[in-house]
């Protein structure tokens, strides 16, 4: 399983990827090419914690002009 949700704005992107694995879950964050954050976690609670930041984040980028780009199947 993989969740993506990206923001976009002119040329710039902000994404949040998590990811599965063996041993859990991995949350990486991004701005354009450079990851800012990245973890791996085998608790679900931290990674739900993890992603209501990165929404609190995307909240104030759209207010900012940001949109978010639909990812499709």
């Amino acid at each position: 399983m993989t969740l993506t949700r990206e923001l976009v704005h002119d040329a710039h992107i902000h994404r949040l990827v998590v990811s599965t694995d063996a041993t859990g879950w991995n949350v990486r964050e991004e701005e354009d090419a450079t990851v800012i954050r990245q973890s791996h976690h085998d608790d679900w609670h931290r990674v739900e914690r993890a992603v209501q930041l990165f929404e609190h984040a995307a909240m104030a980028l759209e207010e900012d002009g940001w949109v978010e780009r639909r990812q499709h199947p």
